[in-house]
């Protein structure tokens, strides 16, 4: 009887282990993708930069509130990690606020990137009006698109706590916060790119 026990435990903690490796390799992996796909996109920057027909643009201000909020929302997930390592099992209920505050932050994100887009369509600058705005939008849609998967998995993450029908896997949260302080450092990345280069 102790034995069976002992090996039910056993082979519950040794899926748990697998199960979290497999999340975390598959976060990695995809940043490790995202991260050469960007790096691809710089490289034809710096080349098409060299044909000499370049004009800088000139961002809106609010390009810089947007930063803003994004820096704020990785510093609410982690307080949010934070709050549900506390303790011997995670308390997810007392990372509740916090992750929906991320959430927040980061649809204000999205949604700033869209008014950033209308002020440049307001001023003729579209994807195809010359190079300098077609790599802005490039970058800025492309993440914006990369960050919308976090969006999902705070969404989803919100749902299955508020729910009280079970709880989500540590590794899942752990794996989200990881690719949100990703994103957030590919943004710092990209506007630095952006500032300089556009």
């Amino acid at each position: 009887m102790a034995s069976t026990v002992y090996q039910h435990v056993a082979s519950s903690v040794t899926e748990r282990t697998g199960h979290a490796q497999a999340t975390r390799s598959g976060v990695w992996v995809g940043i490790f993708a995202i991260t050469m796909s960007f790096a691809a996109f710089t490289s034809a920057l710096m080349v098409r930069q060299g044909s000499g027909d370049w004009q800088h643009i000139m961002l809106p201000p609010i390009i810089y509130l947007n930063t803003a909020a994004l820096l704020l929302s990785s510093i609410t997930l982690e307080r949010a990690r934070r709050r549900a390592a506390r303790g011997s099992t995670p308390q997810f209920r007392d990372a509740l606020p916090w992750v929906a505050a991320t959430l927040a932050l980061g649809l204000i994100f999205v949604a700033g990137q869209y008014l950033v887009w209308r002020q440049l369509a307001g001023r003729g600058l579209y994807l195809a009006t010359n190079s300098n705005s077609s790599f802005f939008y490039v970058f800025t849609v492309m993440h914006v698109l990369h960050l919308l998967g976090g969006i999902a998995v705070l969404t989803y993450l919100i749902a299955k706590i508020a729910s009280r029908k079970g709880t989500p896997r540590w590794s899942l949260f752990e794996g989200a916060a990881i690719y949100w302080h990703f994103m957030g450092i590919l943004w710092f990345y990209l506007l630095v790119v952006i500032a300089t280069r556009l």
